[in-house]
């Protein structure tokens, strides 16, 4: 009987009522928006009215019949309602049944939309493994260099992408991008960039024209508002080299020994956003001892309990220590999970380090 509750903590029982009772009000109720009145009596059952409408609203027509007959059956329960058997002037209380219907009624509709719920999220979990599909499982090897890397995703799918691929030529392909939105939009728009610059590094790998390719298929597939940000460098592991272009990914750092780290990038839009778009590139050399730390933005911008930002500053102070990549990407993780204290992401979260190792 205990297994029951097994797993049950009291930050979960907390955020019931604090973080998902909230979210489920403004769901429900986003569709009928509506100025509320002054009082404090008033806006309570105008509060209840909008959360009615916004419930009932998302059923469907059947189901919505099936709500108000709950509801009318819980309203008779409370009622008197007797019937005369026959002749003898038998009496009975018809309450109990109209009750135990509005509990039947009740406990049969939850039923019904928790088979959806556990239909759709079999088909977000399908959707989730191929998006790990896409997303490296171990790092190639690269002579001279080590790399540390995960990813953590707000919702069952992500907009998160990051690749380290070796070229034919021994070039080293460095990408992390961060498609725009949440949960399968952002997955599909990530596995259509994926694609996109697959073909792009095959025909010419050179940083600007791979983002122009996939600029141009995601114009074309998505709308306005399905854009994405994209670092992406080619590295050259015998001399260090890096060429690399940034579209409005918050720029990678570059940690030099000394402890001492610059930004690369300057700016630019993300991609997918217009046809025609400025592409900004540029180019660094990884000496030994070198790391470089890439990013998505759900990093710096999680946000704890108290609203506040884990911060940029915080990031540079992190990788001032160095170390080896492991050690950096760990110290970076706990970094993050102290400062969400328990709570979710609000954002995918993606860290890839490279460092070249001393000689």
């Amino acid at each position: 009987m205990f297994d029951y509750f097994d797993g049950v903590r009291s930050e979960d029982l907390r955020r019931l009522f604090d973080r998902d009772a909230t979210r489920a009000y403004r769901v429900l109720t986003r569709d009928h928006a509506e100025a509320e009145p002054a009082g404090r009596i008033a806006r309570f059952f105008h509060r209840a009215k909008v959360l009615f409408l916004g419930m009932s609203a998302k059923l469907t027509p059947a189901r919505r019949l099936l709500f108000v007959l709950a509801l009318l059956f819980a309203f008779l329960g409370q009622a008197k309602f007797r019937a005369v058997i026959d002749e003898a002037n038998v009496q009975v209380d018809l309450s109990p049944l109209w009750f135990l219907l509005a509990v039947a009624t009740l406990v049969f509709l939850p039923a019904l939309e928790l088979v959806d719920r556990v239909l759709v999220r079999d088909e977000l979990e399908v959707a989730r493994q191929l998006q790990r599909d896409l997303l490296p499982k171990a790092m190639p090897a690269v002579p001279g260099f080590a790399f540390a890397h995960s990813y953590r995703t707000a919702n069952e799918v992500g907009g998160d992408y990051y690749d380290v691929r070796v070229m034919a030529d021994g070039r080293v392909g460095l990408v992390i991008g961060d498609a725009s939105g949440h949960g399968m939009a952002a997955g599909l728009l990530m596995a259509t960039a994926h694609a996109a610059l697959n073909l792009a590094v095959e025909i010419d790998p050179r940083p600007e024209l791979v983002a122009t390719l996939v600029n141009r298929v995601l114009c074309r597939t998505g709308d306005r508002h399905a854009f994405m940000s994209l670092f992406f460098a080619v590295l050259d592991p015998a001399s260090g080299d890096l060429d690399y272009v940034c579209a409005g990914h918050p720029f990678p750092l570059h940690r030099r020994p000394s402890g001492a780290s610059t930004e690369l990038g300057t700016g630019g839009l993300p991609l997918g956003i217009r046809e025609s778009v400025e592409l900004v590139t540029g180019s660094a050399r990884l000496e030994p001892g070198d790391t470089l730390l890439l990013y998505s933005d759900g990093l710096p911008e999680a946000i704890d309990r108290a609203g506040r930002e884990f911060g940029f500053e915080r990031l540079r102070t992190l990788l001032t220590p160095g170390g080896e990549p492991a050690a950096l990407h760990g110290r970076v993780i706990a970094a993050l999970e102290a400062h969400l204290a328990g709570e979710p992401p609000q954002d995918d979260v993606s860290v890839l380090v490279v460092h070249r190792q001393a000689t």
